[in-house]
């Protein structure tokens, strides 16, 4: 079976996702979005948790306090940093491919419900050629920041759809304008 996998990120105007190493607004309501969809179970897999997949750089940037992310199992995809064994809520692979690979398998996707993938610039960009991306969690900020990392183009094979917990309606928050939109793969296996 192909662990199918979900995207999540916030997208300024012109591409931009983050600065200096860290997300260059301050969206409250936004974050919760984002803890909300990572951290919710889908039915039927009570007793698990949901996988949140990042980079090196996109783990170094979370605040020493917030690190690991709460309720969820955290992997780190690095070529340098160790795994920590004293940590069950931490695992570090070589490699995108291989995370994904380790967690359709036993002993983790006993324990795995939805898996995320948030960040940073690299593995969105590897992650939306991978046939078994399945859906894009995608904060539109409507309006452009300056950024030095940003968002792959969304390749075609994405429409968007509506969801049930997403909400539709503009949202307004430090007086600047942001949308929730969610693209789901033609072909997802």
């Amino acid at each position: 079976m192909v662990l199918k996998f979900n995207v999540i990120a916030a997208v300024c105007e012109g591409g931009g996702i983050g600065a200096n190493g860290t997300l260059p607004w301050k969206l409250k309501n936004e974050m919760a979005y984002f803890t909300k969809m990572t951290s919710k179970l889908p039915p039927g897999t009570e007793g698990k948790r949901n996988v949140v997949i990042m980079g090196r750089k996109t783990w170094d940037s979370i605040p020493l306090k917030y690190r690991p992310l709460q309720n969820r199992i955290n992997v780190v995809i690095s070529s340098t940093m160790e795994s920590n064994d004293n940590s069950k809520d931490v695992m570090v692979f070589r490699s995108l491919s291989s995370a994904l690979s380790a967690l359709e398998m036993p002993p983790y996707s006993d324990f795995c419900a939805d898996v995320w993938l948030i960040g940073g610039a690299a593995l969105y960009t590897e992650s939306l050629e991978l046939p078994s991306c399945h859906r894009l969690y995608i904060t539109k900020i409507l309006k452009k920041f300056d950024c030095d990392t940003f968002f792959p183009p969304i390749p075609n094979r994405f429409t968007t759809i509506k969801v049930e917990d997403v909400p539709e309606e503009k949202q307004t928050e430090n007086g600047i304008d942001y949308e929730y939109k969610v693209y789901e793969a033609a072909s997802s296996p």
